[in-house]
């Protein structure tokens, strides 16, 4: 059985479309509706069907699909395993967060790979709970995310990079004496309480008895740092690397009491055969905050 037909039938199903499953493995949809038929003719039985332009598995492709997802990580493990023991090489399926993807993660992989050449990257952006099962299942190696607020399993291990108070974000025009206040009377734009910042910030305004005079709710700090310097309202965020909208006419002021604080880091799986790659990964990622901290001060 030609593993690429798995990982075809497992794209289409995952991704709900042919289409977008031809994307992401840049090829043709014909293509890739020939490989999913062909493994279909292999098995002698039906595996996904068709509702419109959307695609569901059918109950003998759903029976399998757990199974090919791990023979393809097996695939994956044997390749890394026939790589030549001290040079680093293979392919790191690593994921993460919009933010992370826009800000740290392109200039680490820049000096990765400028180190090890013979390493591969696949990244996937996605939100800190998709990654976070992704990782634990073994469809990635690590991510780059905002630590859960429940306890990790024994089967991941985390390294903290980052550690992010809340903080008042306001236009640098506007002057601010009191962050309560400010918060109680300027249009509030609220960071998405489906996530850990968001849920951070709620807290902190129901501890302090704080009803902002909510404008929208969005889950996108760029968006919420954009629509702020257009003075559209302010809001309450963690203090993230926000390299990508450098320009932006802002401001950061700290709140008057200790919250508990967002905290960014990266997660992998224990058992993954890329180990050594995400650990040359965490080394790299390091090495360079270090480097960003020590310029910020001088």
């Amino acid at each position: 059985m030609d593993s690429r037909y798995l990982q075809s039938f497992v794209y289409v199903v995952e991704l709900g479309s042919i289409a977008e499953a031809a994307r992401r493995l840049d090829l043709t949809a014909a293509a890739v509706a020939k490989r999913v038929k062909m493994l279909e003719a292999e098995l002698g039985t039906k595996l996904v069907r068709r509702s419109g332009r959307t695609v569901a598995t059918t109950e003998a492709g759903e029976r399998i699909l757990n199974r090919a997802r791990t023979v393809l990580h097996e695939v994956r493990d044997l390749k890394s395993d026939l790589h030549d023991a001290p040079v680093l090489a293979g392919q790191l399926r690593l994921g993460g967060t919009p933010t992370m993807m826009t800000s740290l993660i392109p200039d680490v992989l820049a000096k990765l790979l400028t180190r090890h050449l013979q390493i591969d990257i696949y990244l996937e952006p996605g939100t800190s709970t998709d990654l976070y099962r992704k990782v634990v299942s073994g469809d990635l190696d690590a991510a780059v995310l905002v630590q859960p607020l429940f306890e990790l399993p024994k089967s991941c291990d985390w390294h903290t990079f980052r550690e992010e108070p809340l903080v008042l974000l306001t236009q640098a025009s506007m002057q601010v004496t009191d962050p309560h206040a400010t918060l109680q009377t300027e249009p509030f734009l609220r960071y998405d309480r489906n996530v850990v910042g968001g849920q951070l910030a709620d807290g902190y305004l129901r501890q302090h008895g704080i009803k902002p005079r909510q404008r929208c709710e969005l889950d996108g700090l760029d968006a919420l740092a954009v629509m702020t310097d257009r003075g559209l309202g302010v809001s309450l965020v963690p203090d993230w690397l926000m390299t990508r909208f450098a320009g932006l006419s802002l401001a950061k002021w700290p709140l008057p009491h200790p919250f508990p604080k967002r905290v960014v880091g990266l997660l992998w799986n224990r058992s993954s055969a890329r180990v050594r790659l995400v650990q040359e990964f965490r080394e790299v990622t390091v090495e360079l905050l270090k480097e960003n901290l020590h310029g910020a001060d001088a």
